[in-house]
């Protein structure tokens, strides 16, 4: 059930690029009115430095980063662990402050670390990384929070728009040209301890779902959007490019809605295995296509799902050899969703795809998802449990030795397909 008051509209993000010089953040404002309910002891935390401070002193350092460590993005590869003032500042109307209890990592935040860039964003300044996450409610604003309540369990829906403008007005938020998002620069994600957000983006977990389930609605909200845009309906043949995280859940969405029969290829044989033994009873078929050319996974497809051609593929992989082959291989008047961003250029056969009347749908993000991925994980249509396969504690030590590990791990690939920090 989703929290707080209904919008009209909701979500999304902006960019830039690579730090130069690092400083640290500027201590947290003084509030100048009281707290809004819940975290007595927190706003007292917040006073009790900004009252070191005016008295010429500022408090030890242990103690600052202690209130809110996060894992900030200094430049390539260096990831570091310094306080995050921002999720400590009083709220406005409609906010709440949410305890982060789970945060998984995205193929996202690892290219932000390699590269400092993502399709059109770029990393300018020092940035906290991370936007899969779920926790706790730990205070909320005397207005406009709905029914939202101190010790609820939340599922944290990155994206936050306008509400304004016509694209959110008409539902469309996720394409908000002005909307925010966790980790995409220029703002700051949620590894950390404490976040403030919109109560109309945060959604009650029922009983029946983990904190880390929770946190697994972010990339599971990609393949549901991906299967409402794509019209995925019982009897649908589908083709999913790529079984990494994001073809994994596009997979599974595919399956809740009813799609007749699913073909997943993947130039790693690991990563085929991984996925059948992830969902053992589902029914899907797997396509190594390692030195396959276009044509010729076209014609292993077709074969696979009884002499016709896909009526829908999903690119999870986004370069110019899976779009090439997405083209191919689907049916004269079907679909093509392109998911995956590798480049923001290709050299593709659009002409013939236009002659065949192949449509191509862009995928960004999502909206209005969080809800069905709540209920069909709760009702266990689908369960993602088995994707998050490494984990990494930072309840007690929220160390940069830790964090790192937990990139270092799912940078690598292979066995690792979900790793989650518990916070």
């Amino acid at each position: 059930r989703r929290s707080g008051t209904r919008e009209r509209a909701p979500r999304g993000g902006i960019g830039l690029v690579c730090p130069g010089l690092w400083r640290a953040p500027p201590p947290p404002e003084r509030a100048t009115e009281p707290p809004p309910r819940g975290m007595a002891d927190r706003a007292k935390a917040v006073r009790g430095r900004d009252e070191a401070e005016e008295d010429g002193g500022a408090p030890p350092a242990k103690a600052v980063r202690e209130a809110n460590p996060a894992a900030w993005l200094l430049e390539k590869d260096r990831l570091a662990v310094q306080e995050f003032p921002d999720g400590l500042r009083p709220l406005g109307p409609g906010e709440a402050r949410v305890r982060v209890r789970a945060v998984g990592i995205c193929g996202s935040d690892v290219h932000y670390l390699k590269h400092m860039e993502l399709g059109p964003f770029r990393v300018e300044a020092p940035m906290v990384i991370g936007h899969e996450s779920a926790g706790e409610v730990v205070e909320v604003h005397a207005e406009g929070c709905g029914d939202l309540a101190v010790g609820d369990r939340v599922a944290v829906e990155p994206g936050i728009p306008c509400r304004n403008c016509n694209l959110c007005l008409t539902g469309s938020y996720n394409l908000c040209e002005t909307l925010t998002f966790h980790a995409t620069p220029p703002m700051h994600g949620s590894l950390t301890r404490y976040i403030k957000h919109p109560a109309s983006f945060l959604f009650r977990l029922p009983p029946e779902l983990s904190i880390e389930e929770g946190a697994m609605c972010e990339p599971l909200s990609v393949g549901l959007h991906a299967c409402r845009r794509a019209s995925i309906t019982a009897g649908t043949r589908v083709f999913v490019l790529g079984a990494g995280p994001i073809g994994m859940v596009t997979t599974q969405s595919a399956l809740a809605f009813g799609a007749r029969a699913v073909v997943v290829a993947d130039i790693s044989q690991e990563r085929l295995d991984l996925l059948k033994s992830f969902w053992p009873d589902k029914a899907f078929t797997t396509l190594h296509t390692a030195g396959l050319s276009p044509s010729d996974v076209a014609a292993q497809v077709a074969a696979l799902l009884g002499g016709r051609r896909p009526d829908v593929t999903f690119d999870c992989c986004g370069v110019e050899a899976t779009a090439r082959t997405a083209l191919e291989a689907t049916t004269t008047g079907g679909s093509v969703c392109m998911i995956g961003c590798g480049g923001n250029e290709m050299k593709l056969p659009m002409v013939s795809a236009a002659t065949r009347e192949v449509d191509v749908l862009g995928i960004f993000r999502y909206k209005n998802t969080y809800e069905l991925a709540i209920t069909l994980m709760a009702n266990r249509t689908i369960d993602l449990r088995p994707m998050i396969t490494h984990r990494f504690s930072l309840e007690d030590d929220f160390s940069a030795t830790t964090v790192n590990e937990g990139f270092e791990v799912s940078s690598r690939g292979g066995a690792a397909v979900k790793v989650m920090y518990r916070i």
